[in-house]
C-alpha cells in the first residue's frame, strides 16, 4: 500500500487513508496477577483536540483523565491526555469492546487472561487479539521470508534507525523488498476476497463456469492484469474491461451490480478507517515468551495497524512466572526431613 499505484486502485482509498497529524497513542495494560488489569492511555496532540470517538480504544468519564501541556524532544510544545482506569478482569476489557463507540469500533478485539499454578511457580499468560478483516484474503506469511516478516512487523521507528544505521544498504534493500511483496499480497487478496464475495452474491443464479474453484484458476490472470495497468484499473473496471475479460461479455453484462457491490465489499475490508496505536504490556513476574518487541525502558509493545489484521487474525500476547517461594520452602522442610530420617535410620542400623 506504500506504492502509489496502488493507491489509485480505488478512489475511496484518498478519503480513508488516515492522516499523518493524528495523534500519538499508547495503550498500556498492566497486568496483575489477580487477572485484573490496569489500562492506561497516553495520546499526545499537536493541538488541545480529543474527541472520545477518535481516540482508538473504548474510553468514556469512568476513567481517571488528567491533561497537561508539554515541550517534547523536539522543542514543540504538544498538549498530552492521560487517562487510567482498573479493569476487574479481562472480561471487563471486553465488555467495553463490545460497546465499543472508539475511532476503531468495527474491529472486533478481545482479551484475554490465563493463570497456571506449577507448584514451584505461577505461570501467566495475556494477550489482546484483533480479528482479520478479510474471509478470503491470504496469509502475510506466504509472500514474505522470516526476516521479511520482523521488518513487516517491526515498529517503523526502529526499521527507521536500522535505515540510517551502519548496516542502511541492506536495511533499505530489505525495505524495498518488503514494500514489493507485500503489494503483490494485497493485490491477491483483495482480487481473491472479491471473487470469494462475487461468487457468494450469484452462486444461486450462476453456472460452474462462475463458480469460485472456476474463477480462482484465472486470478493470477487478474492480478498481473492489475499490476500492469496500475492507474488505469479505476476506468477499465468502471467501463467494464476488465470484468468482459474475466467473466466473458454475457456474465459481464447480467452480472454487473453483483461484481460492482462485490468489489465495494472487498475494498471497505481493505482500506479501513482504522487509528493505528501502539500497545505495550506489563507482566507479573518473570516475562518468558512473547511476539512483541522490547521498548527502550524494558517494556514490551506492539505497533498496531490496519494491515497486520487485513488478512489474519492479530494476537499480541505475552506470557510470564512468579515463583512460589512457599513451594520452595515446604518443599526445603520435606526435603530435610527425608534426609533426616535417612541418617536416623542408617545410625540405628549402624
Amino acid at each position: 500500500m506504500k506504492n502509489k499505484k496502488l493507491k489509485i486502485i480505488i478512489a475511496t482509498v484518498l478519503i480513508l487513508t488516515a492522516s499523518c497529524n493524528e495523534p500519538e497513542t499508547v495503550i498500556t495494560d498492566i497486568v496483575h496477577s489477580d487477572g485484573s488489569i490496569t489500562r492506561r492511555i497516553e495520546i499526545k496532540n499537536k493541538e488541545n483536540k480529543f474527541e472520545v470517538s477518535g481516540i482508538q480504544v473504548p474510553f468514556d468519564n469512568t476513567w481517571s483523565i488528567r491533561d497537561s501541556l508539554e515541550i517534547n524532544i523536539n522543542g514543540d510544545t504538544i498538549w498530552v491526555k492521560r487517562a487510567e482506569k482498573l479493569f476487574k478482569s479481562a472480561d471487563e476489557i471486553n465488555r467495553d469492546y463490545e460497546s465499543d463507540s472508539s475511532a476503531n469500533r468495527e474491529m472486533l478485539r478481545r482479551a484475554v487472561f490465563n493463570k497456571k499454578f506449577r507448584w514451584f511457580h505461577t505461570g501467566y499468560r495475556f494477550a489482546e487479539t484483533i480479528d482479520k478483516q478479510m474471509l478470503y484474503g491470504y496469509p502475510v506469511s506466504d509472500f514474505l521470508t522470516s526476516e521479511e516478516l520482523g521488518w513487516f512487523y517491526s515498529p517503523d521507528n526502529v526499521n527507521e534507525q536500522r535505515k540510517n544505521g551502519p548496516d542502511s544498504l541492506k536495511f533499505r534493500a530489505l525495505s524495498d523488498t518488503v514494500n514489493k511483496r507485500t503489494d503483490k499480497w494485497w493485490i491477491k487478496s483483495i482480487v481473491s476476497e472479491w471473487i470469494g464475495e462475487f461468487t457468494k452474491l450469484i452462486q444461486a443464479k450462476a453456472g460452474r463456469e462462475l463458480s469460485a474453484d472456476s474463477l480462482k484458476a484465472h486470478e493470477d490472470e487478474f492480478v498481473k492484469r492489475i499490476e500492469i495497468e496500475g492507474g488505469k484499473f479505476d476506468s477499465l473496471w468502471a467501463n467494464g474491461t476488465i470484468l468482459r475479460e474475466f467473466i466473458g461479455e454475457a456474465n459481464a453484462l447480467k452480472y454487473r451490480k453483483d461484481a460492482d457491490s462485490s468489489m465495494n465489499i472487498a475494498t471497505k475490508k481493505v482500506f479501513t478507517n482504522f487509528k493505528d496505536y501502539t500497545l505495550r504490556i506489563v507482566m507479573p513476574g518473570k516475562v518468558t515468551g512473547s511476539n512483541g518487541f522490547i521498548d527502550s525502558t524494558g517494556v514490551l509493545l506492539w505497533p498496531i495497524k490496519s494491515d497486520y489484521f487485513l488478512s489474519e487474525s492479530y494476537e499480541m500476547w505475552a506470557e510470564s512466572k512468579v515463583p512460589n517461594r512457599w513451594a520452595w520452602i515446604l518443599s526445603g522442610f520435606f526435603l530435610l526431613f527425608v534426609v533426616t530420617g535417612i541418617i536416623i535410620k542408617q545410625k540405628e542400623k549402624g
